[in-house]
């Protein structure tokens, strides 16, 4: 039997924002799968003993993100990690918006501005400030010119905390169509989701935020579907992708854009679309049989002692 370890993160001292993560693992098990969560930065855990590590909600990664890198090789160094350590990397850093414009997929116009360079922030119209390392709209803000004086300031803090920032126009399209996430899994569309806009005006960057806002089940056109499709087949090295999630707006022209693309850890958004729930489990199955397969027979062959392959174990 394939040894699967889905990996999440340490929220204490407050309870885990991942309402999915125990309905998962817990139809994993009922699949008959050997199925642990552990947490991703448990210095305890033996990754060699499991056939298939599944990143899923280590969603501290982005203010952590070389420990989290070295995290990527480690693990990749000893079994089969999904999604595979050099795209993690790669999409840790959204500067891959700058590539994949390259390769013609549609996205949301991006300039960067790393820590010395200067902001040349845009004179005209609504823009948005975010952090090329980041997630759940962590240090985003929207502005005006008029609010020039903060988003200097908010471009100053980011810097003094190393990050690079990314400078957008504000997408007008995301007011009246929102923003449409589409879920992959195994290679296939398992479902999408439409949500309001997280950016409103006068919110300070470094304010809480609510990242899924009016969360809806929402049927993508076949437009987007394509564009999404583009995102990924433009992903380097086209890998072997065990889940994804492509974020899209309406450009100003009406037709969809990338605003992002995520390939580390998406919300499957399982609580709206409990229909997906056995496809993801079968995806995962499917997975892991083809990492068991390929594991060296003296590894397949010596099991580690009870208690000792996962003393970090989370059990929900």
């Amino acid at each position: 039997m394939a040894r699967i370890a889905l990996v999440t993160y340490d929220p204490r001292p407050e309870p885990s924002k991942d309402a999915d993560f125990p309905v998962l693992l817990s139809a994993l098990r009922e699949a008959g799968v050997e199925a642990d969560g552990v947490f991703w930065d448990d210095a305890d855990v033996d990754w060699a003993a499991y056939d298939l590590v599944v990143i899923r909600s280590t969603w501290d990664y982005s203010w952590r993100a070389d420990e989290f890198a070295a995290w990527t090789r480690k693990v990749e160094a000893v079994t089969r990690l999904a999604n595979p350590a050099d795209v993690v990397r790669w999409n840790a850093d959204k500067r891959y918006l700058g590539e994949l414009a390259a390769a013609g997929v549609p996205t949301v116009p991006t300039r960067y501005v790393a820590p010395g360079e200067p902001a040349g922030l845009p004179e005209g119209g609504e823009y948005v400030i975010k952090p090329a390392s980041g997630a759940g709209a962590r240090y985003a803000a929207r502005y005006t010119p008029d609010g020039h004086g903060t988003a200097v300031r908010h471009l100053a803090r980011m810097h003094a905390e190393g990050l690079t920032a990314m400078v957008q126009p504000y997408v007008r399209g995301i007011d009246a169509g929102g923003e449409r996430a589409l879920q992959f899994f195994g290679g296939r569309l398992l479902h999408a989701s439409r949500k309001r806009a997280v950016l409103a005006p006068g919110t300070a960057f470094d304010a809480d935020k609510v990242a899924h806002p009016g969360l809806e089940p929402w049927t993508p056109s076949p437009a987007e579907l394509a564009v999404a499709e583009r995102a990924l087949a433009a992903v380097p090295d086209a890998p072997e992708l065990l889940y994804a999630r492509v974020d899209l707006v309406d450009g100003d022209d009406g037709e969809p854009r990338v605003m992002e693309l995520e390939l580390v850890e998406p919300n499957l958004f399982l609580f709206l679309h409990p229909q997906s729930l056995p496809h993801v489990v079968a995806g995962i199955r499917t997975a892991a049989a083809a990492a068991a397969a390929t594991v060296a027979p003296a590894q397949a062959a010596a099991p580690a002692p009870d208690g000792a392959r996962n003393p970090g174990a989370v059990n929900p």
